[in-house]
Order: structure tokens, then C-alpha cells, then sequence
């Protein structure tokens, strides 16, 4: 699973829309181009790992809010793009995920790969 340069953008965006600012303050913050933050918060363009803690600095949040979403809007943004995914469905699509889903989770559960994903994903985003 790699990183998902749509949702920071969207999660940079956010954040810094919460906060009242504009992307030319943001810009003027971290010294970047307003052009450059556009294209961020599009996902045009990739966001360094140097810019992204300057972005995440100036929003007063960590690196890994803007990466993964914080604990606290990580299951309310999830539930949202599920329900996202779930509006696009025909009833019968909608159906048959919601038969998987519970097999899913029991796998998953049951064989530890959820905790081994998510280990796997800490060390790729740390180096740890």
C-alpha cells in the first residue's frame, strides 16, 4: 500500500481551510509558491517529505495527521469515503460488499495480517 498523495492534499486543504487561511498565506508561511500549494492539495504534484513537515508545521498538526488523518477524523473521514464508494454502488454491489466485508474482517483477525499491515506501513512512513 503505498502513500496516498490525493487524501494529504485533501487533508492540507482542509486543514488549512479550517484554520481561516488562504493557500497564498500558507504559501507565505512555508516559503513556497501559491502555483506549488495548489498543486499539492490537487495531488499534481508530490509533496516532499521537507515541504510536508513545513505544511504541517504551519497547520499545527503532526506529518502523520496529514499522511494517515488524525485518530480523531480517522474514522469519521473513512466513514465518509466509504459512504463515497457505497453512493456509487448499485444495490446489488452494495450487497455483495456487505456480505464480504465481515469475512474480510474476520481473515484478518484471525491470520494477524491487519496488525502486520499496519507495523509494515509504521516503518515505511518512520524508518523504524
Amino acid at each position: 500500500m503505498g502513500v496516498s498523495f490525493t487524501y494529504i492534499g485533501q487533508r492540507i486543504k482542509e486543514r488549512r481551510i479550517s484554520q481561516g487561511l488562504t493557500q497564498a498565506q500558507l504559501a507565505e508561511q512555508i516559503a513556497r509558491s501559491v502555483p506549488y500549494i495548489s498543486l499539492i492539495e490537487k495531488a499534481t504534484k508530490k509533496v516532499s517529505l521537507t515541504t510536508l513537515v513545513l505544511i504541517a508545521d504551519a497547520l499545527g498538526v503532526t506529518v502523520d495527521a496529514l499522511i494517515n488523518g488524525s485518530l480523531a477524523e480517522g474514522a469519521g473521514a473513512r466513514r465518509c469515503d466509504i459512504a463515497k464508494i457505497l453512493d456509487d454502488c448499485s444495490d446489488c454491489e452494495r450487497r455483495v460488499i456487505f456480505d464480504v466485508v465481515p469475512a474480510i474482517v474476520k481473515s484478518l483477525r484471525d491470520n494477524g495480517h491487519l496488525h502486520s499491515h499496519c507495523e509494515e506501513a509504521k516503518r515505511h512512513f518512520t524508518g523504524y
